[in-house]
């Protein structure tokens, strides 16, 4: 059992840490740990981690700046983006992409009290589970869990934010020029949907490659408590 809190502390949130550690003395005093010692003590650590990981990526280039989440044209529109450049509007397609990145770095704050309401839902057995799983369960977890919800709270607010960044208006000279380069086929991509799935599987990604750390990669641990946990593992 102390092996588990140990694990949960560390687990996704290096800030968690200091926060279980009063779970971790009482277990070394001799306290036994219950059922709901553990599965309040990863809520704790998952809530926290969540937090941080929606902040890093809601910052301005959260998703532009990062390579794993960017969100680059739909592909409707990569031959849109090769001509644009070809004909010497590089800088307008730059512009483009920039702003559907804009729009997900303004949405993605909807996913904090989704993920939590999920964690605080958390189930003995799905912690259990996340603790024992894969390198990536508690994002498979968190996926299984609010992956729609999250669409429905993203939707409208990537549609509101792509008009307030001036994406509208951009996108819209964007597929006008391009519509009017002759023979050319006509384009007219849903922007919204598009975003929406990609802010959403970006955010996914972003909390793999944080679990996936956490659980390999020696560097990453950066506390002494971090290091004896994994140590022992």
């Amino acid at each position: 059992m102390k092996k588990i809190v140990l694990l949960v502390s560390s687990f996704f949130c290096l800030s968690s840490c200091a926060d279980l550690q009063s779970i971790m003395n009482s277990t070394q005093q001799g306290g036994a740990l219950t059922s709901v010692d553990i599965s309040n003590g990863l809520k704790q650590a998952l809530e926290l981690g969540i937090v941080q990981g929606v902040d890093l990526l809601s910052q301005k280039d959260g998703y532009y700046g990062n390579s794993l989440t960017k969100i680059l044209f739909p592909e409707p529109l990569q031959k849109v983006d090769k001509t644009l450049r070809s004909i010497g509007l590089g800088s307008l397609a730059d512009e483009g992409v920039k702003l559907l990145n804009r729009a997900a770095e303004d949405a993605v704050t909807e996913a904090k009290p989704i993920f939590i309401n999920a964690v605080k839902n958390l189930s003995f057995s799905d912690a259990t589970a996340i603790l024992t799983g894969g390198k990536d369960a508690a994002t498979q977890y968190l996926k299984k869990t609010t992956t729609q919800s999250l669409i429905q709270a993203f939707s409208p607010k990537i549609k509101a934010s792509l008009s307030k960044v001036g994406a509208d208006e951009v996108w819209s000279n964007i597929i006008n020029k391009y519509n009017a380069i002759p023979l050319v086929t006509q384009v007219n991509p849903n922007l919204t949907n598009y975003v929406t799935e990609k802010a959403v599987e970006g955010l996914f990604l972003q909390v793999a490659k944080k679990e996936e750390d956490i659980r390999t990669n020696i560097s990453a641990r950066t506390t002494p408590l971090l290091q004896k946990v994994f140590a022992k593992q």
